[in-house]
């Protein structure tokens, strides 16, 4: 079990946080059309996982918005922003804040097992049964080529390491 903080107060973390080399594990997420997708829909892309806890929080929205600009400029990468927010919360989201070079994912059928196989499962406090934020990121095999499980939940990513880790 990992542990962040949220506002400075401990927050346990459970799941197995996957690191650099291993193989990620699968996953079933509704996309905004309510279809299930994994990794296989994302077959032979650079994937960038942008997971947090909720699309309707300051600092998750910022961070949509900024990987939806620096996914601009990257060939043959795909940003999956996941959360357990709803798909009609996260298309309603996208679409007022013109955000359209990422996809959104909404773990809302199986959140505690998404979030368990990717050790961003929070597991105490007022965001229980939530995601904390991190960025993972696979190669075109799956393969984990960076992770970040941000130390505090209410800060944003380390943009500049996980897209140096893409070039």
């Amino acid at each position: 079990m990992s542990q962040v903080t949220l506002k400075g107060d401990p927050v346990s973390i459970g799941g197995n946080f996957p690191s650099p080399g291993s193989t990620a594990p699968d996953f079933s997420l509704a996309n905004d059309k309510r279809e299930n997708v994994n990794l296989s829909n994302y077959e032979g892309k650079i994937k960038i996982l942008n997971i947090f806890p909720s699309i309707d929080t300051p600092t998750c929205a910022l961070s949509v918005k900024r990987f939806n600009d620096e996914v601009s400029n990257l060939d043959n990468t795909v940003v999956l922003c996941i959360s357990a927010d709803l798909p009609f919360a996260q298309k309603r989201f996208c679409g007022a804040e013109g955000v359209e070079n990422i996809e959104t994912l909404s773990a809302f059928r199986d959140i505690s097992g998404f979030a368990n196989s990717y050790g961003v499962a929070i597991k105490d406090t007022s965001l229980q049964g939530l995601t904390t934020r991190a960025v993972v990121i696979l190669d075109e095999h799956n393969k984990v080529i960076y992770s970040e499980l941000a130390p505090e939940i209410t800060e944003e990513p380390d943009y500049a390491s996980a897209l140096s880790a893409i070039n």
